[in-house]
């Protein structure tokens, strides 16, 4: 029997494997991939102490309890003073005036400052001086902006027997961890789909490089066909992504962070994988300058994953609840959905490059 090229099947299977082994040994080459797979090492094997720096800044309110000392005045000053009983790390130091308060904060004996007056109407108005850029602002600023949101609750408390209206009830807060919700909502969705980007621009670079040097006519020349060389190529991209997945995810386990479905997780991401390599190899085949077919992949995986982002359980969402081991029905069936895309948008390139060639 034969392949869709008319060759014999074993032998296509070795050309495919050999020109595989030629694209994974030419890695070496390509300092900017392994760059990136090193950061992504990196941030995978010391996860356990990276991801207190990185929830800083993803949401800052998870260093809240940080000690911070106000200097309050005003003549609504006791509520502030009481507000700051109900939150752990803040403490009010009452003074006579502002000027006062503001002289306590230029020699260093208060870190923000927060004065609060009550108007002829009764309404408060507070005025806040903290630091200007210095390391501790983040810190400060979360304080006082949970300081104020309870000065803020306890004040409608206090006159809700007052209004007309009854405000709209706040929802409860839950107790959820930022770093459960940024590991797996933020942290294991990028060290999955990395390797997805990192897959396809191989492809492009591959190909397009190949076309300019004049090599892939060489390769032609040679007993296998164009679509063999096709399959080489990808089959090099496609299989280097789920080990990298893979490895990423053992050494989170390793750093205490458990991962679950991994075996799901990976097929999703081969299938993704898949599906951005069949993208880079028709840009390739359209566009064969390399500048211009990065280009139109980094647009066109743009426009792929926000796309599949706003839809509702995309990816990433995908991910996160098999990581979590909280997935549903839908969740399998997405899986499923996106493995059979994946092939149907490869075989359907594949043959479209073996019968149409590239342009050069």
């Amino acid at each position: 029997m034969g392949d869709a090229d008319g060759r014999p099947t074993s032998a296509g299977r070795d050309s495919r494997l050999t020109i595989a082994g030629r694209e994974l040994a030419g890695l070496r080459a390509e300092k900017t991939i392994l760059l990136a797979i090193a950061i992504q090492l990196f941030i995978a094997a010391f996860s356990s102490f990276l991801v207190v720096g990185l929830v800083s800044m993803y949401d800052p309110g998870a260093l809240g309890g940080a000690e911070v000392e106000v200097a309050g005045a005003g003549d609504a000053v006791s509520d502030l003073e009481r507000a700051a009983s109900e939150v752990e790390g803040a403490s009010v130091t009452r003074y006579a005036d502002a000027g006062a308060a503001l002289r306590a904060f230029d020699r260093n004996a208060a870190d923000a400052v927060v004065v609060t007056d009550r108007n002829a109407e009764g309404r408060i108005s507070a005025i806040v001086t903290a630091p200007d850029a210095t390391v501790e602002t983040t810190v400060i600023v979360v304080q006082l902006r949970d300081l104020l949101r309870t000065y803020e609750l306890n004040e409608r408390a206090d006159r809700a027997a007052y209004l007309s209206e009854s405000p709209l009830p706040l929802p409860e807060r839950t107790g959820t961890s930022p770093y459960f919700t940024f590991t797996y909502t933020v942290l294991i969705p990028v060290l999955v789909f990395l390797p997805v980007f990192i897959s396809g621009s191989l492809v492009v670079d591959s190909i397009t490089e190949e076309i300019d040097e004049g090599t892939l006519e060489l390769l032609r020349v040679a007993p296998v066909t164009l679509g063999e060389i096709v399959d080489g190529k990808a089959l090099a991209a496609v299989a280097i992504a789920p080990g990298q997945a893979l490895l990423w995810l053992l050494l989170l386990r390793a750093n205490g962070t458990p991962v679950a479905n991994v075996p799901s997780i990976l097929a999703l991401m081969t299938a993704l994988t898949t599906l951005v390599v069949a993208l880079a190899v028709a840009i390739s085949a359209l566009a064969p300058d390399r500048r211009a077919a990065q280009f139109l992949y980094s647009i066109g995986v743009l426009v792929l994953f926000g796309g599949a982002t706003a839809m509702a359980g995309g990816p990433a969402n995908a991910v996160a609840r098999l990581a979590i081991d909280s997935a549903d029905a839908t969740t399998t069936a997405l899986v499923v959905a996106y493995v059979g895309i994946a092939a149907i948008a490869y075989v359907g390139v594949r043959r479209l490059v073996a019968e149409n060639g590239f342009e050069s």
